[in-house]
């Protein structure tokens, strides 16, 4: 079920670019589907971004779900089913890695904690407010790139509402790929085949974006995307009470990481959470270090990439949603501006360490997690071993993912079966948009 926001018309909040400083309204355009990386005129590839008229933030309860950040939320409508994340200041694990300070931020399945998260990720918020932004009658079918985790979302909440999209997967995730209850007709599913990996995904799904009819989601460019997982950031600033000192994330993309940074600002705007800039704590799963390597360097361009070299480490690491061979790095607002504005740190984790800290969270914190979140942990162990951060800050740890393994036992799973397996061969306008059009061609 679908209910239109207070604030049908956007005006809750303008968009500015930040090459520019130019400030324009939301104009939600269904022949590209999200606004473009810079406005015309700018020099420099920039972001957009969300501009709330509510400087001061007022949040509902939990029983809103996601919406109950929503004065933050560039919404036009709000869909049912929708959870939040949790913060809470943590003992078991606080007292083995010899953190004083420590709050987590859970996303995912933990009915004791309140979060019901069914997919068990923090991509549910991306999808909620992603289709929140989009306009009710919009006709055209959204259509997103994913590793794993954004698909197995933006599947459950479009079929919980009925709603059009296209998912476009590495034929090899397909395992990770699962909703709880049925998968809606509404939905198409596309695996790329012959060894394809999360860029070829995304490769593929801007060639069916060619095709009338289907738009992009947009990645990090779609304000919504960072906007919703920016609630992980508000969560942890309203039950601590200010803004933590250090923030933990493993990151793919380092979308969330943005969102985090641009959430910070707007608390420091709003005046009651403290006026310090958050350090971000980002890592990656080695041997694929993107992100790492090029910050090492301290240049806003991505360090060059073998593109058979990534392959082969993508498939040697535990969390392949991290390895993303185009991230949103250099842009103006980007992940490299993000760390430099507030003397963030990179951080390479091993696949043992994430196995163990995996390990670790359960033994303390009592629920599973997912390898990303693990990564994660690591990184915060070895941020503490190191000094990196003082025993008595106060550091937020973004859980992303977890309750998986108690999601799979617990609730109605059916996996995913994809409607249209895509060889290299049918990497193609012409291919793809037949066999979109032809139902006899899919399943």
């Amino acid at each position: 079920m679908i209910t239109l926001a207070t604030d049908t018309d956007s005006s809750g909040y303008t968009l500015e670019c930040l090459s520019t400083g130019e400030s324009i309204s939301d104009r939600y355009d269904p022949a590209v589907g999200n606004l473009p990386l810079a406005n015309p005129g700018a020099t420099t590839a920039a972001f957009l971004r969300t501009r709330y008229k509510k400087r001061v933030i007022d949040v509902d309860g939990p029983e809103a779900g996601l919406y109950r950040f929503r004065d933050w939320l560039p919404l036009r409508r709000e869909l049912s089913g929708s959870s939040a994340p949790v913060t809470y200041k943590s003992t078991a694990l606080a007292g083995r890695l010899g953190a004083e300070n420590l709050w987590i931020t859970f996303s995912g399945y933990w009915p004791e904690r309140n979060v019901r998260m069914v997919t068990g990720t923090f991509k549910e918020c991306e999808a909620y407010s992603v289709y929140g932004r989009m306009p009710e009658q919009m006709d055209s079918t959204l259509v997103v790139a994913s590793a794993g985790n954004t698909a197995r979302a933006f599947l459950q909440v479009a079929s919980e509402n009925n709603l059009p999209l296209v998912v476009v997967v590495p034929e090899e995730n397909l395992p990770g790929l699962w909703t709880v209850g049925p998968r809606s007709a509404s939905t198409i599913v596309i695996a790329a085949s012959d060894g394809a990996d999360y860029t070829d995904a995304i490769d593929l799904a801007s060639i069916v974006t060619e095709i009338p009819g289907f738009v992009p989601e947009g990645g990090a460019r779609n304000v919504a995307r960072r906007d919703g997982m920016a609630t992980t950031m508000l969560s942890a600033a309203w039950e601590i009470g200010r803004t933590p000192d250090h923030y933990f994330q493993a990151v793919g993309s380092g979308t969330g990481a943005i969102a985090a940074w641009e959430a910070n600002l707007r608390l420091i705007a709003d005046g009651r959470f403290g006026s310090h800039k958050t350090t971000l704590h980002l890592a990656q799963n080695a041997p694929f270090l993107l992100l790492v390597d090029s910050w090492k360097r301290q240049s806003r361009e991505l360090v060059p990439l073998d593109v058979n070299d990534a392959k082969r480490h993508v498939a040697d690491i535990s969390a392949k949603v991290l390895a993303n061979r185009k991230p949103p790095y250099s842009p103006v607002g980007g992940v490299f501006d993000a760390l430099n504005d507030c003397s963030g740190r990179m951080y390479g984790i091993e696949n043992d360490t994430a196995t163990r800290m995996a390990n670790v969270f359960r033994e303390t914190e009592g629920i599973d997690i997912t390898a990303a979140a693990a990564i994660a942990c690591g990184a915060l162990e070895e941020a503490i071993d190191t000094g990196a951060v003082d025993k008595n800050d106060t550091i937020m740890l973004n859980i992303t993912g977890g309750g998986v393994e108690r999601a799979l036992r617990e609730l109605p799973i059916e996996y995913v079966v994809p409607d249209i397996v895509a060889a290299k061969e049918m990497w193609n306008r012409t291919a793809m948009a037949d066999a979109l059009s032809s139902p006899a061609k899919r399943r």
